[in-house]
């Protein structure tokens, strides 16, 4: 069965496939874990509930990380790199324009690649494409997402509520 994100793609199955095919570029070349650190860190400033659960998902599950001291006070649970591209991220999403040279030299400082920031300023850049879609569309969580353990969905409900069974 689709989830609620496909569905509302199905009058443009083109973009959702250009969708899929971006997502791939912009991580060929960027760690798994600092893609979905990004991609979380833009879902909640975001307020996309969508994101926010999917990516918190893939951290928590698949790369074992303690989602819910990230969503808190990630600044006790993540070194220095983690939340520089996490600020960077945010940063993007509320306004890009603001970021300044300065601001990218702190992350070469901390050992990032131009090619690094770019991973991370893409990530953040096409989550926001992707969120505001589904949100504008009015698209919200899977249902099943109602069974998330009741701190697990205080984490990640930032915006739209999960949609009821």
């Amino acid at each position: 069965m689709p989830r609620n994100l496909e569905r509302a793609f199905e009058e443009r199955p083109d973009v959702y496939a250009a969708w899929r095919d971006l997502v791939g570029a912009v991580t060929a070349n960027m760690d798994m874990r600092r893609y979905e650190l990004v991609t979380f860190a833009a879902a909640r400033r975001l307020r996309s509930t969508y994101c926010s659960i999917m990516h918190g998902n893939v951290l928590q599950d698949d790369l074992g990380e303690d989602i819910l001291a990230i969503a808190g006070n990630r600044e006790d649970a993540l070194d220095a790199v983690d939340l520089a591209v996490m600020d960077l991220a945010e940063r993007v999403v509320v306004d890009a324009t603001s970021i300044t040279q300065d601001d990218l030299q702190r992350l070469r400082d901390l050992g990032l690649a131009d090619a690094d920031i770019m991973d991370v300023v893409l990530a953040a850049a096409a989550r926001c494409f992707f969120s505001k879609t589904l949100d504008a569309l009015c698209v919200q969580a899977d249902a099943e997402f109602q069974e998330l353990a009741p701190g697990l969905k205080e984490a990640f409900v930032v915006g739209r509520p999960i949609a009821s069974a």
